[in-house]
């Protein structure tokens, strides 16, 4: 794993006593306390602190953030999650025998992964034989294209607050930003109107809609416990009828934590009885969906929808049985990056924010 050693930018070094302020040398005291910080810059926000000196006998770790006070160690190695990426302020206190101790202190940056550059991963191509391109995005400007896409803004209340799933985010168009060939839809943890964490939420609903053909989505994931990142479809008459009797269709989405990241699932829900067929899933071989880009697809004809990852084909869902007439039907597009819900529960110690779907490119085919 890539580890950055950080060197010291602030060393605080001084002596003192619990009980006893004086300076008297004291043979059972502390001396030499070295304090050395390695953040990991995998997007984790694991720190490990190790801390030698002589004659101690415990040390004690203050992480500078909310969610830990100060952490006894009778070892002088102590490895930190932090949930929010920013800089802190690290102490450690060597205590010896005599109850005395030394404290040192450094500030440390705890930073994001990189972005996964859009040139790896695996991609499709621009046309299919026997299929003409009949619209695509490829995120090439700086901004969202408003022809296309509109943002679904809030939790759904008061009508369907979380969205019907019990979700915790609140959707911001400020999530979503598009630049360097790239759309970005970023989860943060923080306060806004009422909830304690955001994303966005696209859809093309009123302005792009489709009936049958291929897409393509290349997209990376997010990771961390109860990020739920979605790529998915509704009826365009969802309005009118309400869901399920809409139809959905999940392209993709994969629910984050457990070491989940390594497998999404495709699935459909018809019928106004709520039927949905049992999801299928797919997973990969190594690493996960936020190590580089991999291109979700749906091949969907009159009698049947097939579901890839990377060309390679997990499920088959048949749409010619009378009561999946909704497959019959124009579907609008939805990208989207929930926090927390009924499937993926409520983000954790472990999930740190803010985190990323990146999307490269969406088009949808047709037959000739």
């Amino acid at each position: 794993m890539k580890f950055l050693i950080l060197i010291f930018t602030t060393a605080l070094f001084f002596s003192c006593s619990s009980d006893d302020d004086s300076a008297t040398v004291n043979p059972d005291d502390p001396s030499n306390l070295e304090l050395n910080i390695l953040s990991y810059n995998d997007g984790t926000g694991i720190v490990v602190v190790s801390a030698t000196a002589t004659n101690a006998t415990s040390f004690q770790f203050f992480m500078g953030d909310d969610a830990s006070g100060p952490i006894e160690q009778t070892t002088g190695t102590y490895e930190h999650t932090y949930v929010t990426y920013g800089s802190y302020e690290i102490a450690v206190r060597a205590y010896g025998p005599s109850g005395r101790y030394l404290e040192k202190s450094q500030r440390t940056l705890v930073e994001a992964a990189d972005p996964v550059p859009v040139g790896n991963g695996y991609s499709t191509p621009f046309s299919y034989e026997g299929m003409e391109l009949v619209w695509n995005d490829e995120f090439l400007g700086s901004s969202l294209n408003e022809e296309d896409w509109s943002h679904d803004i809030g939790n759904g209340c008061p009508d369907l607050c979380g969205w019907g799933n019990n979700e915790l985010e609140y959707y911001r168009p400020e999530n979503l930003t598009v630049g360097n060939g790239v759309l970005t839809i970023e989860a943060k943890r923080e306060s806004f109107e009422g909830y304690d964490y955001t994303s966005s939420k696209i859809v093309t609903r009123n302005k792009q809609a489709f009936k049958y053909g291929r897409i393509d989505i290349r997209a990376t994931l997010p990771k961390g416990q109860g990020l739920w990142p979605a790529l998915w479809m509704l009826g365009t008459n969802q309005p009118v009828v309400g869901w399920p009797k809409c139809g959905e269709i999940d392209i993709m989405e994969m629910v984050g934590g457990s070491g989940r990241e390594n497998t999404i699932g495709g699935n459909v829900f018809w019928d106004s009885s709520g039927t949905t067929d049992q999801p299928k899933s797919y997973s990969l071989s190594d690493g996960t969906f936020a190590d580089e880009f991999h291109v979700f697809s749906i091949i969907w004809t009159e009698s049947e929808i097939k579901w890839y990852v990377d060309d390679n084909l997990f499920h088959t869902f048949s749409t010619t049985p009378v009561d999946r007439s909704e497959f019959q039907e124009p579907f609008y597009l939805i990208f989207n990056v929930a926090v927390g819900g009924n499937w993926p529960g409520s983000p954790d110690g472990t999930t740190v924010f803010p985190t990323q779907m990146q999307v490269d490119y969406v088009r949808v085919f047709q037959e000739k």
